[in-house]
C-alpha cells in the first residue's frame, strides 16, 4: 500500500482529520494569544497641537456603546463591516478630513481654495495633506496629537455626523429622531478613532493599521503588492487542489470495496414520543422562513427607493431594525430546523427514545421565549426604547449577533439542553460508527462555541477590532466549522440510510470532508480580518484557507443524485424523494454559494475594492441557504414525511418540489444583478476611491438592474409561501390513505 493509499484509507483520513484539527486549533489559539500585540490601540486622549482635548478613551468607548445600542452596524459599515445602505462611517470621516485639509492648506499656503489652485499648487497641497495624515499623526495608546488643520477637520466631521444621525437623511433611508446630540457626539469620537485606524501607519511599516484600506486617491492610499501576490497564490492553489480533490474522489474515495453494498432505504413504521413532539416545530420553522424573505423583499425595495415608504412608514420599520430582524430570524429558523433534525435522527440511529420526552416541550418553550424576547429586544433596543437596559434585553448591535445578553444566555442554555438530549439518545446506539461520533461532537461544538461572542459577559468589548475578531468566531467558526461538521455527519448518515450511497464510500468522503473543513475552515476565518485592524499576515492566512470545504460534499451529492436516477429508472419507489431533493440541493448550492461565489469575493485583490459592497450579497444569501437553510428545510420535510409514513397518511411531493425550484432558481437569479452592481461599485472604488462607491447615487445609472431583482425576489417569497402552505397542510390537515 502506497503512502497515498494509506492517507486516503478510512484510518488515514481519520488520523488526518485529528492532526489537522489539533494543528489548526493550536494555531488559532496562538494567534489569539498574540492579539493584543497587533490590534490598534485606544488612545488615552486625542488633542490638538495647541493642547485642546478633542475626545478621550472614555468617549471612544461610550461612542461604541451608542453605535451598538442604535444598531448602526445594520445600517452602514464600520471599517467595511456591516450593512450597505448607509455610508462606511470610517471612510466618510477619512475622506471628509482629506477634503477639509486640501482647502485648509490651500488657504494657508496660497490663500485660495483647493479648486482654485493650479496643478502645481494642488500637488503641493496634496503633499502637505499626506504628510499631515501619514507622518504627523500617529495612533498610540499614550495619545494622538492632531495638527490645527486636522483638529478643525475633526470638528467639521462631528458637525456633519451629528446632523446626519440626529436629523436624518431620507436619501439614505435614515429617518433620524432617535439619537440625541450628546449621543451622536460620542459616536463621532468612536468613528474618528476608526478613521485613525484607516489612515495612520502601523509602527515600523508603510501601511495603515487597516492594511491601507480603504482606497483613497486623495492620500495616495491603495492596495499593496502583497495583496496581489496572495490572490495569485490563492487561485493557483485552488485550481491545483480542486483537481486533486476530484481525482482523489473518483480514483480512491468512490472506488467500491468488497462487500460494499447499498443499504436498504430507511422505513419508518412508528414515531417515538419525542419525535411526535417535534411536529409542532415544523410549521414554525417554515413560518419564520417566510417572514424572513418577506422582510428581505422590503429591504430590497428600500435599496431601490430609499426615499419612499413601502406601505408602512419607515419610522415604524426602519432599515437597520428590519435588516437586523432579517438576518437574525434566519439564524432562528435555521437553528430550530437543525435542532429538529438532530432530535429526529438520534432515535433513528440508536433505535431508542429520549428517556424524558417532555424535554422536547421544555426546549420548545425555551426557544419560544428566547426567540420572542430577542426579536422584541432587537426592535425596541434600536428604536431607543431600552436606553438603560439595552445591553441585557435590547439590540446588541453587532451584525448577525444582535440578541441582548439575556437572550444570548438563554440561547446557550437551549443549545446545551439540545446537545444533552441528542447525546443521551445517540450514545445508546448499538454500533459506534463514525457518523455518530461526528454528530455528537459537532453538536457539542454548536452548543458551546456561540459563547465566544459573549466576551466579556457583562459589558461590551471596548476595542472594536478585538470585538469583531470574536464576533467572527461565531459567525464563521460556529457556522462554517461546527455546523459544517454536523452537516457532513448528518448528510453522510442520510445518504446511507436512504440507500443512495454505500456506507464505506460515505464514511471516506465524510472523513475527507471533515479533514478539509478543519484544514480550511478554522484559519479561513482570517478572510474576515483583512481590513479591520489586524496585521497583514491575516491576508495570507485568510486568502489561502478558504472555499474548499463544500467541494467533496458536492461530489457526494452528485453521486447520490446519480444513484437516485438509477433507482427511478428501475421503477423502484423512493419514500424520501422530497427531503432528499433538499439535501442534494444543499450540497450543490453550498458549493455554488460558499465555494464559487465565495471565491468571487474572498481574493484580497477583489475584496480590497468590493469590501462592504453589494458584491457580497450573492455569496451571503446562497451560502446561507446552501450550507444551512436547505438542510433545515430537508429536516422539517423529513420529519413531516416520517409522520406520514408512521400514520399512513397520503403524501405528495408536488408542492414541495415546485417550492424547491422556485427558491433555487430565485436564489441563483437573485445574485446575477447584484454581481453586476457589485462589480460596478468595485470599479468606482478602484477609479475614484471607496468613498464614492458607497454614495447613494453611485449606482443610479444602473436602475434597470435594481428593478430586475423584483423577479427573483418574488420567486423566493413564492417558494417560501408554498413551503409554509405545504407543511401546514401535511401536519395539521393530513388525509389517511384509502385501502
Amino acid at each position: 500500500m502506497t503512502l497515498l493509499d494509506k492517507f486516503l484509507s478510512r484510518k488515514g483520513l481519520y488520523a488526518s482529520f485529528w492532526i489537522a484539527g489539533i494543528f489548526m486549533v493550536s494555531m488559532l489559539i496562538y494567534y489569539t494569544a498574540n492579539l493584543a500585540k497587533e490590534v490598534p490601540p485606544l488612545p488615552k486622549q486625542v488633542s490638538s497641537i495647541s493642547g485642546e482635548v478633542l475626545y478621550t478613551y472614555d468617549d471612544i468607548v461610550e461612542g461604541k456603546v451608542y453605535f451598538q445600542e442604535f444598531d448602526l452596524m445594520d445600517y452602514g459599515t464600520m471599517l467595511g463591516m456591516g450593512a450597505y445602505m448607509g455610508p462606511d462611517f470610517s471612510t466618510d470621516f477619512l475622506h471628509k478630513r482629506a477634503e477639509f485639509l486640501y482647502d485648509y492648506f490651500g488657504n494657508e499656503k496660497f490663500a485660495k481654495a483647493y479648486k482654485d489652485l493650479s496643478n502645481e499648487e494642488q500637488s503641493v497641497v496634496k503633499s502637505m495633506t499626506i504628510a499631515d495624515v501619514k507622518k504627523n499623526t500617529t495612533l498610540e495608546e499614550s495619545g494622538v496629537t492632531y495638527s490645527e488643520g486636522s483638529a478643525h477637520a475633526y470638528k467639521s466631521n462631528v458637525a456633519y455626523l451629528v446632523n446626519f444621525l440626529v436629523n436624518g437623511d431620507k436619501a439614505r433611508a435614515w429617518r433620524g429622531g432617535i439619537i440625541n446630540e450628546k449621543e451622536a457626539m460620542k459616536i463621532a469620537a468612536f468613528v474618528d478613532w476608526s478613521q485613525l485606524v484607516a489612515s495612520t501607519l502601523r509602527p515600523g511599516t508603510n501601511r495603515t493599521w487597516s492594511n491601507n484600506w480603504p482606497s483613497e486617491p486623495m492620500l495616495d492610499q491603495s492596495e499593496s503588492w502583497n495583496v496581489h501576490v496572495v490572490s495569485l497564490w490563492e487561485f493557483l492553489l485552488l485550481w491545483a487542489v480542486t483537481i486533486m480533490v476530484i481525482y482523489f474522489f473518483y480514483e480512491y474515495l468512490k472506488k467500491k470495496e468488497s462487500n460494499d453494498e447499498l443499504e436498504k432505504p430507511l422505513v419508518i413504521t412508528k414515531l417515538f414520543p419525542s419525535q411526535k413532539k417535534l411536529l409542532k416545530y415544523v410549521p414554525v420553522v417554515s413560518l419564520f422562513f417566510l417572514i424572513q424573505v418577506i422582510i428581505g423583499g422590503y429591504l430590497a425595495h428600500l435599496y431601490f427607493n430609499p426615499i419612499e415608504n413601502f406601505i408602512i412608514p419607515q419610522e415604524i420599520l426602519p432599515f437597520n431594525v428590519m435588516r437586523a430582524l432579517h438576518t437574525n430570524i434566519a439564524i432562528i429558523w435555521v437553528a430550530i430546523g437543525w435542532l429538529v433534525g438532530g432530535m429526529l435522527i438520534a432515535p433513528l440511529v440508536s433505535k431508542e427514545d429520549l428517556k424524558f420526552p417532555w424535554l422536547v416541550d421544555v426546549l420548545w418553550v425555551a426557544l419560544l421565549v428566547v426567540g420572542t424576547g430577542g426579536i422584541i429586544g432587537i426592535y425596541a433596543g434600536a428604536q431607543g426604547w431600552m436606553r438603560d437596559i439595552w445591553f441585557w434585553f435590547g439590540n446588541e448591535g453587532r451584525e448577525l449577533l444582535n440578541l441582548g445578553r439575556v437572550w444570548d444566555i438563554g440561547l446557550v442554555v437551549g443549545l446545551v439542553l439540545w446537545f444533552g438530549m441528542v447525546f443521551s439518545v445517540i450514545r445508546k446506539a448499538k454500533e459506534n460508527n463514525i457518523f455518530i461520533g461526528t454528530i455528537i461532537w459537532s453538536a457539542f461544538g454548536i452548543a458551546t462555541l456561540y459563547m465566544a461572542g459573549m466576551m466579556p459577559l457583562h459589558k461590551i468589548m471596548p476595542n472594536y477590532t478585538v470585538d469583531d475578531y470574536y464576533r467572527w468566531w461565531v459567525v464563521h467558526l460556529w457556522v462554517e466549522l461546527t455546523f459544517e461538521l454536523f452537516a457532513a455527519g448528518v448528510l453522510a448518515f442520510l445518504t446511507v440510510s436512504l440507500g443512495l450511497v454505500t456506507r464505506k464510500t460515505a464514511e471516506k468522503v465524510m472523513l475527507f470532508e471533515l479533514f478539509l473543513i478543519m484544514l480550511s475552515g478554522t484559519l479561513g476565518v482570517g478572510h474576515h480580518y483583512w481590513w479591520q485592524g489586524l496585521d497583514e499576515y491575516w491576508i495570507a492566512i485568510g486568502g489561502i484557507f478558504s472555499a474548499l470545504e463544500p467541494l467533496p460534499l458536492a461530489l457526494l451529492m452528485i453521486e447520490a443524485i446519480k444513484e437516485r436516477k438509477h433507482i427511478s429508472s428501475k421503477g423502484e419507489s423512493f419514500q424520501f424523494g422530497l427531503p432528499f431533493l433538499w439535501v442534494a440541493g444543499s450540497g450543490i448550492l453550498n458549493w455554488y454559494g460558499a465555494g464559487f461565489l465565495g471565491m468571487v469575493i474572498n481574493t484580497p485583490t477583489i475584496n480590497y475594492f468590493t469590501h462592504g459592497t453589494q458584491l457580497i450579497m450573492p455569496h451571503g444569501h446562497a451560502a446561507l441557504l446552501g450550507a444551512f437553510g436547505y438542510i433545515a428545510i430537508a429536516f422539517i420535510y423529513m420529519t413531516a414525511r416520517a409522520n406520514a409514513m408512521a400514520e399512513n397518511y397520503e403524501w405528495s411531493d408536488k408542492i414541495g418540489t415546485v417550492a424547491f425550484w422556485l427558491l433555487t432558481v430565485g436564489v441563483v437569479l437573485f445574485g446575477l444583478p447584484l454581481l453586476f452592481l457589485g462589480f460596478e461599485q468595485g470599479k468606482i472604488a478602484h477609479d475614484l476611491g471607496y468613498y464614492f462607491a458607497r454614495l447613494p447615487e453611485a449606482l443610479n445609472h444602473m436602475t434597470l438592474l435594481k428593478q430586475v431583482r423584483i423577479v427573483p425576489d418574488m420567486m423566493i417569497i413564492a417558494g417560501a409561501a408554498l413551503i409554509f402552505f405545504d407543511l401546514v397542510t401535511k401536519i395539521y390537515f393530513p388525509k389517511k390513505k384509502i385501502g
